[in-house]
Order: structure tokens, then C-alpha cells, then sequence
């Protein structure tokens, strides 16, 4: 057996026994932080949930409404010579909104295409290399109290139009189209 295979195979349960077996020779109530750490999972679960639910409701209405296959259509012509397929659109218009909006349409992608295919492999590297420019806007920003952004939201939409671009780049580069 290749010897990274046997490492990306023992990694995740030697770090499983490993990290609470830690906790208790420190001394550490290693169950109560167990619990502690399930009950603040599952309040911050139910906090964005509503969240969620309206980015998919929105993605469902953007869909249903014909909108995304109007945009698409006028955008084709565009993104064709980009080296970036009509069926990424919706990932590149939800990925600034929403992490979540956009961890499921690239899970749709790879379910459709496959996670080998150009589109899989494309919506793999924009949801991993692009941000979330109008959540971190509005929760960062917000809480720290910052009320003028100024450019921050042009430089954040700027800075995922470069990284729709750069992945498209780099997969053709890597993987070919």
C-alpha cells in the first residue's frame, strides 16, 4: 500500500482517539467538553437555519422564475471564450452571498457532471478558492461596528471575479477543458 494512502487512511481515527485521550491525561472533562461542544453545534445549527432556508428558497425562485436561464443565456457568449461553462453561473451569482447556497449548488454540480468532469472539478476550485463577499460584509463588518465600508465591496466582488477567473485558468491548466 502506497504510503500516503496509509496515511490519508489512519489520519482521521488516530486524531479521533487521539485528541480525547489528550483531554484526559491533561485533565480535561473531556465528555462535559464533548457536550458543551454538541449544545453550542446545535444552537448555532438553529440560528442560521433561516438563513439557509432563504438562500434556497431565493435560489429556487431565481431558478423557477426563468431569471437564471435568462442570465445564462446572455451570458453564454461571455463566459464561453473564459473557459467557463454556463452550468457554473449559478455558483459564481450565489458563491458571494451565501457559503452555504454554494456548497450546495457545487454538490448538485458534482452530483450532475461528476466530480472528475470540468464542471465538478471548476465548481470544486471556485467554492474552495473564492469567499462569501456579502456575508463577510455584513457579519464582520457588522460586529465590529464598521458602517462605512467604502470600497470593500467592490474590491470583494473585484476579488471573486478574479478568482472565478483564475480557477477557470487553472483547471483548464491542470486538467484540460
Amino acid at each position: 500500500m502506497n504510503p500516503l494512502d496509509l496515511l490519508a487512511r489512519w489520519t482521521v481515527p488516530f486524531l479521533l482517539a487521539f485528541i480525547p485521550l489528550y483531554g484526559y491525561l491533561r485533565g480535561v472533562d473531556v465528555y462535559g467538553a464533548f457536550i458543551d461542544g454538541g449544545r453550542e453545534g446545535l444552537s448555532l445549527a438553529i440560528r442560521i437555519l433561516p438563513y439557509i432556508v432563504s438562500i434556497f428558497v431565493a435560489i429556487g425562485l431565481f431558478r423557477a422564475s426563468g431569471a437564471l436561464e435568462l442570465a445564462t443565456h446572455y451570458l453564454r457568449p461571455l463566459l464561453g471564450p473564459l473557459g467557463i461553462p454556463p452550468e457554473i453561473l449559478p455558483l459564481m451569482i450565489i458563491r458571494p452571498l451565501s457559503g452555504n447556497g454554494a456548497l450546495a449548488l457545487t454538490t448538485e454540480l458534482l452530483h450532475r457532471w461528476g466530480p472528475d468532469s470540468y464542471v465538478g472539478r471548476l465548481a470544486s476550485v471556485i467554492t474552495g478558492s473564492t469567499d462569501t463577499t456579502f456575508y463577510i460584509l455584513s457579519l464582520y463588518f457588522g460586529s465590529v461596528g464598521v458602517t462605512r465600508s467604502r470600497h470593500a465591496l467592490a474590491a470583494g466582488l473585484i476579488a471573486d471575479g478574479v478568482g472565478f477567473l483564475a480557477a477557470a485558468l487553472v483547471v483548464r491548466w491542470l486538467f484540460g477543458s
